[in-house]
């Protein structure tokens, strides 16, 4: 008889064990961003319900940035970085595509031969990553697993566009994900449209640019370059039908009510959506709600684990409490999971 192959030996329960953040120094007040946009702080405060953002500076990279969230969740742990098996970054922000920016991160950190790879979901991505690292824990193909979602998108945005000036900021968030006495990640509920891939994307792909750089050095014709772009109102539209049902599906295959809930984290899209989905879900009176939208602006995959770093560094949530997290974005993408949430760095 031919020789069996032997099966992984995984883990029962899984959750995540710490957390870090990075938000760069620089704070851009809407103040810097009006006249551009030919707008006002209050129409950007009512659009949107953001005041602020963090803009990284030139040495401020995606990779920078993911090693010190990385190095304060690692610490919030209490592991060392040599027991991670694999390093998942969710990004769609690593201006060098080749090579990919997880590799890099691990290095940094000092992990040699360890498992990395980018994950892009586009504003999804770290809740795509965060059941991706529990299901290879569960399924034995690691122990700990270092997830970071990290975004440079202030060079991606049009400065001139009054859709999308306002709305993007950079950082990075980190979490470690390893064994538990009791589960810490409820089942995910993920999807995707990509017929609806055109409410949100680049206005020119990369080799188009090339082509017509190369095209207009001929005749000495100025070329545009790719910026993000994002149909504001078919997105809103998309969310308050969709996402409603995505949380319920979570909470209710978690075997839990909305009523377990203690805290949302809903990604930091628009402060407008958050409030259309708390007011429908009837939420506990007691539930903390991530609105780190306010100052940090839109953060695509850092977006969720800045939202749940704020909760807990300012106490409006504690460690150990259930929260509901849902991410969506570019693709369409949707994901979300209701988590223990976990130990913060004092």
């Amino acid at each position: 008889m031919p020789a069996s192959i032997g099966s992984p030996s995984g883990i029962s329960h899984v959750a995540m064990m710490g957390i870090g953040a990075y938000r760069p120094v620089r704070v851009v007040p809407n103040a810097e961003i009006i006249e551009a946009i030919d707008s006002s702080d209050e129409w950007i405060q009512t659009r949107s319900g953001i005041r602020s953002r963090r803009f990284a500076g030139e040495g401020e990279t995606v990779i920078t940035m993911a090693t010190a969230a990385s190095e304060q969740a690692i610490r919030s742990a209490g592991i060392d970085a040599a027991q991670i098996d694999c390093v998942i970054n969710a990004t769609s922000t690593n201006f060098q595509q080749t090579p990919p920016a997880a590799p890099q991160i691990a290095s940094a950190l000092g992990i040699t031969g360890t498992a990395a790879f980018d994950l892009g979901a586009g504003c999804s991505g770290f809740c795509y990553a965060l059941q991706v690292a529990a299901d290879m824990i569960r399924g034995g193909s690691a122990r700990h697993v270092l997830v970071i979602g990290a975004e440079k998108l202030s060079p991606t945005v049009n400065p001139r566009d009054r859709g999308t000036a306002f709305i993007f900021g950079d950082g990075a968030g980190a979490v470690i994900v390893g064994p538990s006495d009791e589960e810490g990640i409820g089942p995910v509920t993920w999807g995707s449209d990509g017929e609806l891939g055109r409410a949100i994307g680049q206005t020119k792909n990369t080799l188009d640019y090339i082509n017509e750089v190369e095209a207009n050095e001929l005749t000495g014709a100025k070329t545009e370059r790719p910026y993000l772009a994002m149909e504001g109102t078919m997105v809103f539209r998309w969310a308050a039908s969709t996402l409603e049902k995505a949380l319920r599906d979570a909470v209710d295959k978690a075997g839990l009510s909305m009523q377990d809930i203690e805290a949302l984290i809903p990604h930091q899209a628009n402060g407008r959506i958050t409030d259309v989905m708390a007011k429908h879900l009837k939420l506990s009176e007691n539930c903390a709600i991530a609105r780190d939208i306010e100052e940090t602006g839109n953060t695509s995959a850092a977006s969720i684990p800045l939202a749940m770093e704020q909760l807990l560094s300012s106490g409006a949530a504690k460690p150990g409490a259930t929260a509901l997290l849902l991410a969506f974005g570019a693709g369409l993408t949707w994901a979300g999971q209701v988590v223990k949430l976990p130990k913060i760095v004092a």
